[in-house]
């Protein structure tokens, strides 16, 4: 089983007056391993604490305020590695806690969601960013911290449109997550009355660490004028090596160039540096989308119990779903939860590696409710039954 299945209690924060709290809250996180194909650079390593250290942010700042309030927060780890039985660690994880962080595949995700142990039990996906959890493959037990796939690909919609930049070109790679991306970006397109001019598929063999220079203008010819084009390679395989690389000196965005991010060390207004300064103090590298998903979760979890001075699943779900529930996230507005399908409502980065360009949803595009509900699915557009 994995290193960590022993799971390893972070107690190490409740001093003083938390000693003796009245109200505890113990949350999991689990982490399933999934095996990703290999890419051609390795530039970019995923770290080791990937989400973990967003959740053990969040449980430093659900404490510092608890100790004045008399509530206290644990949390509990399992880390899995290849050929442990996810269903097995969340059913242990489970019979430990009924609140639980989730890095997982969606199909695993699903899975532990209607285990029997998590039938009363509040899960939050920290991860996946599939557009069918939030649609007909729902679970009302199941919150999502880390946005969907479609959420990012209105930022850019809404940027392309706003610049007046509408002929636009893509191309995709094969792996299943870029796959999932461009189906993304179609929707988005044809939701804000664009679409694409022409799109190819990625399917080198080749080492374009020594051969970019010389195959992606050739790759690139056909596609003629353009404005933008548009990368879908979500495992930042091929992408990188497009930039500078086409036929027509033109921008690049998606998965590479201007990206849709749900956070980035770019992002430094709205309060925002502090919390990249207090995450790289204690953890020695810069937050990820993945762990601010991860920080959100368990800031939910926090500011739910400091506002109803209780624990349990109802009472702290309902209150997270409730109109009086607001998450100062650091993005310039409160975020809030979607009550028809769970997703938590927040804005979308449009920035490049060295800034941030503009923040989504743009100015201009309206909603009659929620101007967040402009990203991803909106009442409207969401199969969500679940919770009805």
């Amino acid at each position: 089983m994995g290193r960590d299945l022993a799971y390893s209690v972070i107690a190490g924060l409740m001093i003083g007056a938390a000693a003796q709290a009245e109200v505890a809250l113990h949350v999991g996180y689990l982490s399933v391993y999934e095996d990703l194909p290999p890419t051609l650079s390795n530039l970019d390593p995923e770290p080791d604490d990937i989400g973990i250290a967003g959740a053990m942010t969040g449980l430093e700042d659900n404490s510092t305020t608890g100790r004045f309030l008399g509530h206290s927060y644990t949390l509990t780890t399992a880390i899995l590695e290849e050929g442990d039985d996810p269903l097995a660690a969340a059913a242990a994880l489970l019979g430990e806690t009924s609140f639980v962080i989730i890095d997982a595949p969606a199909d695993d995700l699903l899975a532990i969601a209607d285990l029997p142990q998590a039938a009363d039990a509040l899960l939050f996906n920290a991860a996946a960013d599939d557009v069918p959890l939030r649609d007909d493959a729902c679970r009302a037990n199941i919150l999502h911290t880390m946005p969907s796939v479609a959420m990012r690909t209105d930022a850019l919609a809404q940027m392309f449109l706003k610049r007046r930049w509408d002929d636009l070109v893509m191309i995709a790679g094969t792996h299943p997550q870029d796959t999932a991306y461009a189906d993304a970006m179609r929707h988005s397109l044809t939701k804000f009355g664009l679409e694409l001019a022409a799109e190819k598929t990625w399917a080198f063999d080749a080492d374009m660490r020594r051969a970019a220079a010389q195959e992606v203008p050739l790759f690139t010819q056909d596609f003629g004028d353009y404005d933008v084009m548009v990368i879908a390679d979500e495992l930042r395989d091929f992408g990188r090596y497009v930039l500078y690389n086409t036929w027509e000196p033109r921008p690049v965005a998606g998965s590479e160039g201007l990206t849709a991010v749900t956070w980035s060390p770019v992002i430094e207004q709205w309060g925002a540096a502090q919390l990249q300064s207090r995450f790289e103090d204690q953890h020695a590298r810069d937050m990820t989308g993945q762990d601010y998903a991860a920080w959100a979760a368990m800031r939910s979890l926090g500011e739910a119990v400091t506002r109803t001075d209780a624990a349990d699943v109802a009472t702290l779900r309902a209150y997270i779903l409730s109109d009086a529930f607001e998450l100062a996230g650091f993005k310039g507005r409160p975020l809030t939860y979607r009550d028809w399908n769970g997703q938590l409502r927040q804005p979308i980065a449009l920035a490049h590696p060295r800034a941030l360009v503009a923040q989504a949803p743009l100015e201009g595009f309206l909603h009659q409710t929620n101007e967040l509900d402009t990203l991803g699915l909106d009442r409207p557009e969401s199969n969500c039954e679940a919770f009805q």
